[in-house]
């Protein structure tokens, strides 16, 4: 597939996403909406890829939806997606099955905030910074700022909706709240770091880190007595896998599992 926003790379067992649109600080445009979900689609369908990076060209990861050519019929087109709520940007949009690291190289802003929210994995760079100018703009902050109540504290995540613009949240002070799991310094070896991190999750079984997925996931849709009965049909599927089997073996025999691919229609 040829892209004209992205650059959608494989590096060994490794799918890479790289918003690719520097000159407007990666923000994105009716292209690179429709681009994304082809983006993870193909990656996740790929049986040589275990692990999927997203990351940004340029100076800034994302900045949000590119607010000048959000009139006339495009606008109309944004604000349809948005009613139904048919948003394919992220990999949980697009319910990918494969394990997903988001790598920020520089500033991440309003709808940038997506892709930090809706990743398993998220590391920064340590010139990073994190803002949401939804509110300095006249626009709500909802959907990004929602989702990101899941994993750090709502008073955090709530100061950023309504300082809006007005205040940058550092890399050290992301890393505080849990927004991300890792700061890399020097910043010019995220990628690196993001590659080797990927590496070590690509070396487990890829049956059963997709099961693992959909019971963590599915778990923060309901409650606790819920999501473990669900947990349970999740790791109980895995029973009888191969996978189950060729583990404890290759651990005793001191050797690399050799895992089965991913079924498609699992």
């Amino acid at each position: 597939m040829t892209y004209r926003r992205l650059v959608v790379e494989r590096r060994g067992p490794v799918g890479w996403i790289i918003n690719d649109r520097p000159e407007r600080l990666n923000a994105y445009d009716a292209v690179m909406r429709a681009e994304f979900p082809r983006a993870w689609t193909e990656l996740d369908a790929d049986p040589q890829v275990r692990v999927i990076v997203h990351t940004g060209n340029g100076k800034a990861f994302q900045v949000g939806a590119d607010m000048e050519e959000l009139d006339g019929e495009a606008v109309l087109q944004f604000q349809e997606t948005m009613r139904t709520l048919d948003l394919k940007l992220t990999a949980w949009h697009c319910k990918v099955g494969k394990p997903v690291i988001t790598a920020i190289n520089g500033v991440c802003a309003g709808g940038g905030l997506h892709w930090v929210a809706d990743a398993d994995i998220v590391i920064a760079s340590s010139n990073a910074t994190f803002l949401d100018p939804h509110v300095s703009i006249g626009q709500v902050s909802a959907l990004e700022t929602i989702a990101l109540m899941r994993k750090m504290p709502a008073e955090a995540v709530m100061r950023m909706a309504l300082v809006g613009s007005h205040e940058l949240l550092s890399a050290a002070r992301a890393y505080e709240l849990g927004m991300i799991s890792q700061v890399v310094d020097p910043p010019e070896t995220l990628r690196d770091v993001a590659q080797q991190l990927a590496e070590k999750i690509a070396k487990n079984s890829p049956s059963a880190m997709r099961a693992t997925k959909r019971a963590l996931w599915g778990a923060l849709e309901l409650g606790l007595t819920d999501a473990c009965r669900e947990g349970a049909k999740h790791l109980t599927s895995m029973w009888g896998h191969p996978d189950q089997n060729e583990g404890p073996v290759a651990f005793a025999e001191k050797r690399t599992p050799q895992w089965l691919p991913l079924e498609k229609d699992a």
